[in-house]
């Protein structure tokens, strides 16, 4: 997505390094998008990502935002609640974190409700070989969205490029 964004003139990107707190992650992103307009704005999410973006988005719901969600988590507190402890970030092996009940509680608030209010704006793209998290439970929450369920791939989804195409298409309206 950093790449294509970077050849885009005017677009405005935005990928923080979001802290092991939800709560705190969250307030990151808010001031993020704070001045965002309406209407030609998107959020993309991958993994836990998505889950934070489909909070963002149904949180501003009023905004006509277009959303991706890239194998997104679907309970995060639910899954995460077994990894209680110290982690190390996926993107950085040597960064080290902990990760709290506090945390886990914090995502279980920020849960969005069951429906989406307008799965029109979303795209969901699924992987069937996702090693981490079930793609029947992605397809169910996001049923009724468009999106591309992949036949394999993994939950890094490594053949992203292939799929940018669709992505974008669906972000662009």
């Amino acid at each position: 997505m950093a790449a294509w964004a970077a050849t885009q003139p005017g677009l405005t990107f935005a990928c923080p390094q979001l802290p092991p707190s939800p709560l705190d992650a969250m307030a990151l992103v808010a001031g993020i998008v704070a001045d965002w307009p309406a209407e030609g704005a998107a959020v993309v999410g991958s993994s836990l990502g998505g889950f934070y973006a489909t909070s963002l988005a149904e949180q501003r719901a009023h905004r006509g935002w277009r959303v991706a969600v890239l194998n997104p988590a679907v309970d995060p507190a639910r899954d995460l609640s077994r990894h209680i402890g110290t982690l190390t970030a996926w993107h950085d092996p040597q960064l080290k974190f902990e990760f709290t009940a506090q945390h886990v509680a914090e995502l279980a608030a920020l849960t969005p409700p069951a429906r989406l209010t307008n799965p029109l704006r979303y795209y969901a793209l699924i992987a069937k070989g996702d090693e981490l998290l079930d793609w029947r439970e992605m397809l169910a929450r996001y049923a009724g969205c468009a999106g591309e369920v992949l036949e394999g791939s993994d939950h890094g989804l490594t053949d992203f490029e292939d799929h940018l195409p669709g992505v974008l298409k669906h972000l662009q309206g």
